[in-house]
């Protein structure tokens, strides 16, 4: 295809598409869909090998948010019986971090739910990103907290923290229709100053929530435009309980073209595969490895993940290696330019309660595949909440 030639050409030169390329990719048929995923990892494999970076989520404060996010089972008003605790202290989040990294996870991301965090909850996350940091040499550690006040931004990196994820999520023009007490502004605003601070920004998109093809190609490209380090592609976890849970707008293969089109507009970024990759790419996993070269290794924020064994195994599988501590991730650009103290470069989950799972409310019309699951129909087979880990006293999937 004349089409996949051009993108492999301009993704080697880290040069964007046009936005009538990036929804021809969405576009392409399922016969096709083998030659997307080929041209793709092209341009994967020129700024990241064959490596994949494993990362670790650790919830530390689950539910009871009071942020009305329509797509998050920790939400106001949830009825998914999801965990719900408080703060975790340092050395109980430090264990569980501790879990991840002995699987093989190079970065922890350390969630809470709630708007954003008070100067109290930043001074209890330093310690807490201390502790994992004296327990674990070398781990990188990525801070989830919501919207970000004036300066504490600078804190958390004084504390050791690594970078700040906070996603976008979908498109600025439908962004009020899922969320009401904060907005598209704020979330800008708070990925900005994490780059202002030095943190390398993670932001990135949850597919699923019934957005057009349009509203994706959008919210890609305005992530393009504020430079995050790492995009996080969340695919929507229907929960039961929450507005979207007989909703299932995805197939394999809608998700493989969603996770080729973030590759060619973002090249040389780190694009994790992340909430719903079991649910939604099922046993077309391993095809995506060569679009995303980063994952969520066990067990999400609310919801169980693959085993890590088998994590392990599907990467080693794949013909994958897993990157170890000594490595950069970011192409040799990227880093140093982060290295120099921008945190950013022109300019994770999780958003204030987390989007390691996800669950929204459908009011823009979505392109539904063929084969989707048939609306109405709910598949608690294919969603299992998180009842191990932290928070519990159960051993962590890792």
């Amino acid at each position: 295809m004349d089409l996949l030639t051009t993108l492999v050409d301009k993704g080697l030169r880290r040069e964007p598409p046009t936005r009538e390329e990036a929804l021809a990719v969405l576009a392409t048929s399922d016969d096709d869909l083998l030659d997307v995923v080929a041209a793709a990892g092209k341009v994967r494999r020129r700024w990241f090998g064959r490596r994949v970076k494993l990362n670790y989520l650790v919830n530390l404060k689950s539910g009871l948010c009071p942020e009305d996010c329509s797509y998050c089972s920790q939400r106001l008003g949830s009825k998914a019986g999801i965990l719900k605790y408080t703060w975790l202290k340092p050395e109980e989040a430090s264990e569980a971090a501790a879990a991840g990294v002995a699987g093989g996870a190079k970065r922890v991301c350390i969630v809470a739910s709630g708007r954003g965090p008070t100067d109290r909850d930043v001074d209890r996350v330093s310690q807490t990103i201390a502790a994992i940091k004296e327990r674990n040499e070398g781990v990188e550690v990525c801070a989830c907290l919501g919207l970000l006040s004036d300066g504490q931004a600078d804190r958390l990196r004084a504390a050791g923290a690594d970078a700040y994820n906070h996603n976008l999520n979908t498109s600025e023009a439908t962004y009020g229709d899922i969320t009401t007490t904060h907005t598209y502004a704020d979330r800008v605003e708070t990925v900005q100053q994490a780059q202002a601070a030095g943190l390398s920004a993670c932001s990135g998109l949850i597919a699923g929530m019934g957005e057009s093809d349009a509203d994706l190609v959008d919210v890609v490209f305005a992530l393009r435009a504020l430079d995050p380090d790492s995009v996080p592609v969340n695919f929507l976890i229907p929960f039961e309980g929450t507005p979207l849970a007989k909703e299932w707008n995805l197939t394999p293969q809608r998700a493989l073209r969603i996770l080729a089109m973030v590759r060619f507009v973002c090249p040389d970024v780190e694009v994790r595969l992340a909430g719903g990759r079991e649910v939604h790419l099922r046993s077309m996993q391993p095809l995506a490895l060569h679009l995303a070269n980063s994952i969520f290794l066990g067990d999400y924020l609310t919801s169980e993940g693959q085993a890590g064994k088998d994590d392990l195994a599907m990467i080693a599988d794949a013909g994958f290696e897993v990157e170890g501590t000594d490595t950069t991730t970011l192409p040799e650009h990227r880093a140093d330019a982060l290295a120099g103290g921008c945190g950013g470069h022109g300019g994770g989950g999780c958003g204030p309660c987390g989007d390691g799972d996800a669950a929204a409310d459908a009011t823009v019309p979505a392109e539904v595949d063929a084969g989707a699951v048939p609306s109405g129909e709910a598949r608690t087979d294919l969603v299992s909440v998180r009842r191990r880990g932290a928070g519990t006293e159960l051993p962590p999937n890792a």
